[in-house]
């Protein structure tokens, strides 16, 4: 299992390709992608907001047609020695490299989007909190192909001063976490309850949660949003805050003695965060 995260920025007429399994698309551009076994290569016009799940195999070329930034984050040619040399000498860049002008690019297909891209501005919410965030999951409920890439990955939203419950991934998975814009703190807490990672973040910075490690977040004044690849297709997350706290479905006795604390303690602790989901709207 291998996933990554990758930044490029093919400018006006730039010409790319990444290997990244998830890549997740923050401005536009145009993307040809050829499958594993496939004879035809797909092109597909991407906008801002889409997610498109990469086989492992797949071959992709990305190309910006306008001046507006394109930013995402993601052998046998039986040809003789000599014109294998040609071909590859003529262009002195790599990476990244500009298009002359005049030379055409394949049009994009619609049809081509089906069933490999995902739009996260588009797409509906799977949480959605009233002054605190919201979330879309990328699964195979919404986009099949994860479940062959063995990924999965979700877009959230936190609001100004709003916050995420402490979580954490209960089917043992890694995240990989690229904060998209604003800022905000972040914490990370290991197994063992030491604190691995206590931070300020904001636009492009780059955080991994290691497998049932415990994770939360709040967001600055102008808010913070994420995207996070993670290490399965139909990720499941337990918190430890909220109504749907793993806390308040255990018992009274077990809870006291794991915290050490007086029923009133306990009950105190218990009464609090009941209507809260997930995300925690800043306090009046």
């Amino acid at each position: 299992m291998q996933s990554s995260i990758a930044k490029v920025s093919p400018k006006d007429q730039g010409f790319t390709s990444i290997a990244t399994p998830v890549p997740s698309v923050s401005r536009g551009g145009t993307c040809g992608i050829v499958l594993p076994d496939a004879t035809k290569e797909k092109v597909i016009a991407i906008k801002k907001g889409d997610a498109i799940a990469l086989p492992f195999g797949a071959v992709t070329w990305w190309f910006n047609p306008s001046d507006a930034e394109f930013v995402f984050v993601g052998r046998a040619w039986d040809l003789t020695e000599d014109e294998a040399k040609k071909l590859v000498h003529n262009q002195t860049n790599v990476g990244i490299v500009k298009v002359k002008d005049g030379q055409g690019m394949p049009e994009p297909s619609a049809k081509d989007r089906e069933g490999m891209v995902v739009n996260c501005l588009e797409a509906p919410l799977d949480v959605d909190i009233k002054n605190g965030g919201c979330v879309v999951v990328l699964n195979t409920k919404n986009l099949p192909l994860v479940g062959e890439v063995g990924l999965g990955a979700d877009l959230v939203r936190l609001n100004g001063h709003a916050m995420c419950s402490p979580g954490f991934s209960c089917d043992s998975a890694y995240q990989v976490t690229y904060v998209v814009r604003g800022s905000g703190r972040v914490q990370v807490v290991g197994v063992d309850g030491k604190r691995v990672l206590e931070t300020t973040v904001k636009g492009g910075c780059l955080f991994i949660v290691p497998r049932f490690f415990v994770v939360s977040k709040i967001a600055d004044a102008d808010g913070l949003e994420w995207f996070s690849i993670i290490t399965t297709p139909n990720p499941v997350f337990t918190h430890l805050a909220g109504k749907t706290s793993v806390w308040k479905a255990i018992s009274s006795e077990v809870l006291q003695a794991a915290f050490n604390a007086t029923p009133e303690m306990e009950k105190l602790f218990r009464s609090k965060r009941t209507s809260d989901e997930i995300f925690f709207p800043p306090p009046k």
